[in-house]
């Protein structure tokens, strides 16, 4: 028998163990704090009372689906379905309360309704109807998103006023949406920690056979689960709107995928019995502070993807190591977030707040004594960076705040209404001297517009309008007049008869409206033409390629294809196939590099052609004189022209 004649190491070893355990228990706690020590010394904006409301603004919507994605998880199931409920939720209650009259609180019943709806009927296939909670879910995602589709016409609807206070500020400071996540997170931990369908969802994703054989009605709280998620889904949906100041029919697209990460991040694991509301919300706010931080330091979205992405995989990692931790079993209840139990649980999670309290204090003050420096700061949101188009415009804007000595930061809205405010949210509690928006929706910008200038920082409108709200300045290309060149054009090369189809771009931006309508306007004078078709694809190149391809099917003898966008007329030009060019005439707008190569080719007839850097270069130099308090035009037209075989080398 032998004994440890060194009881110091007993108790080193032990103290080793227990921050080992503290570290693996508190994981995701951890890396948010890491995170916010890490953005704070490398951006002086990032740790300052605006920005960090801002960061919970943004973290909310997600939170909020990520609460009922949660139970979902917890009870070993899966929901891909939540992104789109909160759409079709949020379009019930704008179509049903302004477009047929409903009053504004049954409209809300009907939206929670409609979320509601969707989760028990998911739950249903899935309890009932024995199908994978992966197919059923999918299944759903698809309803839900052609349906609000179909009850929008694919349009946004403005949200009513009352509801859209959700997306205001209590006291001109807090703002609601941090509040109903709140709210939310408080109902989530209630629900999984002190009522019988909370232990019900444990024992469903530890292990369901034994769950049933112990007397569970199993089928029964599936569904209950699922319809959980679409009630929490619904709630999402209707405060983003309340953001956006308009529901949108395309909004929450891959907000499932943030919903399903934040659990994750936040420890639940996706076989199922583990999971806590504390573990989603701290993964929510991880994603949040990411893409904040990412954003002032103006990292590219491209590498945004990747980084988020890298989290997500080390976060199952993490839980990986864990589960071997503890034994290979999973402990209900427990999460990244959640640092064990009993006083020894509770006395570290109070020194882990007293420490994350001193060091936020700590760098709040250290930062509210910052300041931006004499130069000259510019937020540039582009709708997208997928489109050659907007890749030239903010070419030619770094172009010219490089020769003005500018600070430029360009973010990429990857055509997402929702981001979008997110960054404009961004740029006015920075310390952004002006801001430059490209709208990916005319209306949804609306309410970021407001708020920049709630914040005194002028704001210039770059290609598309701003509705409902004004800017100091909109620079666009002449679109009516392109789209009357475009018509003319086409017209002329048909003799003046024939059928023709147009592609549509993105529904709500002013670019779509203003291109359409010019067509519209040329084309009538020239009776014997007739458009026999106009669908939306999006200013996307695929999407242009499907539709014309499906439009082919009921139009085979079209004679003409006007698209609203390069990318969609050479999507046009690839279904048509050896027709482009000689028997039916394809023209398209923006005049992109590969657009005049296509013309060139003889691929397309024409493409209307505007001046992208011009547009990039002029937006950021009314920027500056608008930050130097300077006169600028309310509206500046760059003029456009149509490029053809004959003058295509004048646009290389």
């Amino acid at each position: 028998m032998t004994t440890d004649t060194h009881p110091e190491n007993k108790t080193g070893a032990g103290t080793a163990f227990d921050i080992r355990r503290l570290l693996l228990d508190n994981g995701a706690l951890s890396a948010l704090v890491v995170l916010l020590l890490a953005l704070s010394l490398l951006s002086d904006d990032f740790l300052t009372t605006q920005n960090l409301l801002n960061v919970g603004v943004q973290a909310a919507v997600t939170a909020i689906l990520a609460f009922g994605v949660t139970f979902v998880i917890v009870s070993a199931g899966i929901d891909l379905s939540v992104g789109s409920v909160a759409a079709l939720s949020a379009t019930v209650l704008a179509w049903t309360a302004t477009t047929e009259g409903v009053p504004v609180w049954i409209a809300v019943l009907l939206a929670l309704g409609t979320g509601l709806a969707c989760g028990v009927l998911s739950g249903a296939l899935v309890s009932y109807g024995k199908l994978p909670p992966f197919i059923a879910t999918l299944a759903m995602l698809s309803v839900g998103r052609g349906l609000s589709l179909v009850i929008a016409d694919g349009t946004p609807i403005a949200f009513p006023e009352s509801v859209a206070r959700l997306g205001d500020t209590i006291g001109s400071w807090l703002p609601v949406p941090v509040l109903v996540m709140a709210v939310a997170g408080l109902v989530t931990a209630l629900v999984l920690g002190r009522t019988y369908l909370g232990r019900s969802m444990y024992a469903i994703g530890g292990n369901e056979e034994a769950a049933r054989l112990s007397g569970l009605r199993v089928r029964r709280q599936k569904v209950l689960i699922y319809a959980l998620s679409g009630l929490f889904a619904a709630v999402a949906g209707i405060v983003l709107a309340s953001r956006l100041a308009s529901a949108q029919p395309q909004a929450a697209q891959g907000y499932e995928l943030d919903a399903i990460a934040a659990v994750v991040i936040g420890g639940a694991s996706l076989a199922g019995g583990v999971g806590k509301a504390s573990g989603t919300l701290v993964g929510a706010l991880i994603l949040a502070v990411l893409r904040n931080g990412l954003n002032l330091l103006s990292v590219s979205s491209f590498w945004q993807q990747v980084v988020i992405g890298a989290v997500i995989a080390l976060a199952v990692l993490f839980d990986t190591l864990r589960r071997r931790a503890d034994g290979g079993a999973g402990v209900p209840g427990t999460a990244l977030g959640a640092p064990g139990s009993g006083r020894r649980g509770a006395l570290r999670l109070g020194l882990v707040a007293v420490c994350v309290a001193a060091v936020l204090g700590a760098m709040t003050l250290f930062n509210s004594g910052s300041s931006g420096g004499g130069t000259t700061k510019v937020g540039m949101s582009l709708s997208t960076l997928g489109n050659p188009f907007f890749v030239q415009m903010k070419a030619g804007a770094q172009a010219e705040a490089e020769k003005l000595g500018v600070d430029l930061t360009v973010t990429d809205a990857q055509d997402d209404a929702s981001e979008q405010a997110d960054q404009l949210q961004n740029f006015s509690g920075e310390g952004m001297h002006a801001i430059v928006v490209n709208p990916v929706d005319s209306d949804a910008v609306a309410p970021g517009i407001r708020a920049a200038r709630k914040a005194e920082v002028p704001v210039i409108a770059a290609d598309r309008a701003v509705n409902g709200e004004t800017t100091d300045s909109l620079v666009a290309s002449d679109n009516v007049e392109g789209g009357r060149l475009a018509a003319k054009a086409l017209a002329e090369h048909l003799d003046g008869k024939g059928q023709v189809v147009t592609l549509q771009g993105v529904a709500g931006t002013s670019a779509s409206r203003e291109r359409g309508q010019g067509f519209a306007e040329g084309i009538k004078a020239y009776p014997d033409i007739k458009v026999v078709a106009k669908q939306p694809a999006e200013f996307d190149r695929a999407k242009g390629l499907d539709v014309m391809t499906n439009l082919l099917q009921s139009h085979p003898d079209v004679d003409g294809v006007f698209a609203e966008n390069d990318e969609m007329a050479l999507g046009a030009a690839k279904a048509l196939g050896d027709r482009a060019g000689k028997s039916v005439a394809v023209i398209g707008f923006d005049g992109t590099p590969e657009g005049v190569e296509a013309v060139q080719a003889g691929k397309l007839y024409a493409s209307v052609a505007q001046l992208p850097e011009q547009l990039g270069r002029i937006a950021v130099r009314n920027a500056v004189r608008a930050a130097d308090d300077k006169d600028v035009k309310d509206v500046i037209k760059v003029p456009v022209k149509v490029a053809t075989r004959e003058n295509a080398d004048d646009f290389s």
